[in-house]
């Protein structure tokens, strides 16, 4: 796709201004390789070898810094002109030493700014100058507590509790009245929100229990079971799911789910003719034992490879059966089917649906559905959404159970044990929404499905 030169223009500029090509990807939909090869022709003449790169001084460094983010209103380009180094060098120099945490904006003296040819300060006598300097100090001193505070791009985005928080902050360095100028808050407005945060929390216990459920949950479930989880307490609290939603942001209770990996795959070719489709995505059971789901995922650990096989009832989303082993073999997924099938009653006919793998479509595994009137369906080759009910299943369980955790000191035999006892808490114990809070064991017993 070609793009015009308006659109490189900006997205170079933006580029200027500090942010990564990744960021202006997001921004812009444009490609990473696109940018990239836009910032090297621009920055061709700048470029040299990669084991000759241009060593600048440290006052350098701080000059440009303080200048071009110090408040002083100058473009990074008229800084890169004046001390003659490259826009991109001054952007790099801020990721590393300002965004990275190595140091504050840096100040200059007045007459370091005069020595550098800044016009503004020409014809000010000293003590003016100071006053400019302190002006400019003050302007970076809301910019950074802006930052500190919400990540914000800039003081014109708070709400005005936080330019009073920020205007706190600020008065063990200057006056209130400076401050309040500064941030662009009325006093008026200061003192209202200052005796609002002086005010105790009404929130400060459920505060306290959310933090403590989201603990237990270790991390891994989102509000609306916290909120379930906090009706249910012994003291119980009840809260809007908005307001417990906004509750867990203000306490850092975010969940944290983990970019999905190359998942095993076992398919190998078209061993045996393959049944039909019988499913198209409809992943609704009136009745346990209508509608089966299987597939295999893999635990890659430090002591070795782990293969879980299990059944997926739709009806509840059940785990009817599971096989845990070190081979993916057909063995895995025949001894977890015949394990299945002795939980059925007179007259249950499920339908097993799977993907493409070897495993379902081999003598074995094709015996057994026709011994005990199994109806087999699977995906289409390479359509990983026509089996996504057990892919939803792998990946709260992945979620859960193993991502974020250290398995290095753990053995096979030790991880098979704690991924059965998962599998035991998910069946028994695990509270969904759609069963209403309760567990697929703990549902099945409340129809009298099951003793």
């Amino acid at each position: 796709m070609a793009y015009s030169q308006e659109t490189v223009r900006i997205v170079l500029s933006f580029l200027d201004e500090g942010h990564s090509i990744r960021d202006a990807e997001r921004k812009f939909g444009i490609s990473k390789s696109s940018i990239s090869l836009w910032k090297r022709r621009r920055d061709g003449a700048e470029r040299r070898p990669a084991d000759h790169p241009v060593k600048y001084p440290m006052e350098t460094v701080r000059k440009a810094l303080a200048l071009a983010y110090g408040g002083h209103g100058m473009k990074l380009d008229e800084v890169a002109v004046l001390l003659g180094v490259s826009a991109p060098t001054i952007s790099n120099w801020k990721k590393k030493y300002l965004v990275g945490g190595e140091m504050d904006v840096p100040r200059i003296k007045p007459e370091e700014i005069r020595a550098l040819g800044d016009s503004r300060v020409e014809g000010m006598t000293d003590e003016e100058v100071k006053d400019y300097i302190r002006k400019l100090e003050l302007k970076t001193a809301v910019l950074e507590e802006t930052v500190k505070a919400l990540k914000a791009e800039g003081i014109e985005d708070l709400s005005n509790d936080e330019k009073a928080a920020i205007v706190d902050a600020l008065s063990r360095r200057f006056s209130v009245t400076e401050a309040l100028g500064a941030v662009g808050l009325q006093s008026s407005s200061y003192y209202y929100c200052k005796a609002k945060m002086l005010k105790p929390d009404r929130y400060g216990n459920a505060r306290l229990a959310i933090r403590e459920e989201f603990a237990l949950a270790k991390g891994k479930r989102g509000y609306r079971y916290i909120r379930q989880r906090l009706r249910e307490r012994q003291d119980p609290i009840a809260l809007s799911g908005k307001t417990v939603r906004r509750l867990m942001a203000e306490e850092g209770c975010f969940v944290s789910y983990c970019r999905k990996r190359r998942s095993y795959s076992s398919y190998e070719g078209e061993i045996s003719k393959a049944p039909e489709n019988l499913v198209a995505r409809n992943f609704h059971a009136d009745a346990p034992n209508r509608l089966w789901l299987t597939d295999i995922t893999q635990f890659s650990i430090k002591a070795g490879k782990v293969y879980l096989s299990p059944i997926i009832d739709c009806f509840d989303g059940m785990p009817v059966s599971w096989r845990i082993g070190v081979s993916p073999d057909a063995e895995l997924a025949n001894s977890m089917l015949r394990e299945a099938c002795e939980r059925l009653r007179d007259g249950d006919r499920p339908i097993v649906h799977s993907d493409r793998g070897s495993h379902y479509r081999w003598p074995g595994w094709i015996e057994i559905c026709e011994r005990e009137g199994i109806t087999r369906s699977m995906s289409r080759k390479g359509c990983s959404p026509d089996n996504s009910a057990c892919e939803g299943f792998f990946g709260r369980l992945k979620n859960e159970f193993f991502y974020d955790r250290d398995w290095d000191d753990v053995s096979i035999d030790n991880f098979i044990g704690e991924l059965d006892g998962y599998m035991r808490y998910y069946r028994d114990e695990r509270i969904k929404e759609s069963l209403g809070w309760m567990s697929p064991m703990q549902y099945r017993k409340s129809l009298g499905l099951t003793a």
